[in-house]
């Protein structure tokens, strides 16, 4: 049974955990405004001495975010705990794929994640070792069938995800994420290499939590929950995100089960 924190306030079971994993996008801020109630909920959990992290499944490295964050107005001292799907996929690529010839696929917005190996970039998808998947295309960015077109010799080479995210909304558009395209690749036999929330690799290297009390913070049941899930931490869901109008027509137990994801807690929005 999931409890409602909407009365008591997160302040009431801030005290039960060690460590919380606090999804960015949905959670503290809509792609174009910070959330104040959320940001001051960040504020009270560095009072009360308890470990965060702003976990995002941001296809970009840490850096870059922190920048995106300083201009929303986000205080130093908060941003510093930044930790982006798209860091863990450098932090990988540069290990294992620094050499290989790559197709990007993805605005130019991008091109950060992959600055230290732009050389190896292929404008020609046909001549790529591998495929890395950092959104839509700018002139492809709500047609999934152009990338089954693309995809369809390609089958054989690797994908890596830097953003497992199928969708999101920025302010109330709702745009497609890299897991979408992802999701075309590997309903066509293809294989895909995730990183972000769900998969557990971006959680543990952003931080140390052997033995911590955890609990997740996030808007999509998909990523943030079905993460916790995996990883055995307690979860709550922030309704007023990308399950909104599920959770108002179905409410909260129903639209769980269907997305087969146990949350523990919900909040409308984060607040103290």
């Amino acid at each position: 049974m999931t409890k409602n924190l909407d009365n008591d306030g997160f302040r009431s079971i801030a005290d039960d955990y060690d460590l919380f994993y606090i999804d960015l996008w949905g959670v503290i801020h809509n792609g174009i405004r910070l959330h104040k109630e959320a940001i001051l909920t960040l504020k009270k959990i560095l009072e009360i001495k308890k470990e965060f992290v702003l976990l995002t499944n941001a296809p970009r490295p840490n850096q870059t975010v922190k920048v995106f964050l300083e201009k929303m107005g986000m205080e130093k001292n908060i941003r510093e705990h930044v930790f982006t799907s798209g860091e863990a996929s450098l932090n990988y690529l540069k290990k294992f794929h620094f050499k290989e010839k790559f197709f990007h696929i993805g605005p130019p917005r991008d091109f950060d994640v992959f600055n230290d190996f732009k050389n190896n970039q292929s404008t020609d998808i046909s001549s790529s070792q591998y495929l890395l998947c950092t959104g839509l295309f700018d002139d492809h960015d709500k047609n999934l069938n152009y990338y089954k077109e693309l995809f369809e010799k390609h089958i054989n080479k690797k994908m890596i995800c830097t953003n497992p995210d199928l969708i999101v909304d920025r302010g109330d558009i709702r745009e497609l994420c890299a897991g979408s395209v992802a999701m075309v690749f590997e309903k066509m036999g293809g294989e895909v290499i995730y990183f972000g929330k769900p998969y557990p690799e971006v959680y543990n290297q952003s931080i140390d939590n052997i033995n911590k009390k955890i609990l997740s913070i996030g808007d999509n049941l998909n990523t943030d929950i079905k993460g916790a899930n995996l990883l055995n931490y307690d979860s709550l869901l922030i309704s007023n995100g990308v399950h909104k109008n599920e959770i108002i027509d179905k409410g909260i137990e129903k639209t769980s089960k269907q997305y087969e994801a146990i949350v523990n807690y919900m909040q409308s929005d984060l607040k103290w």
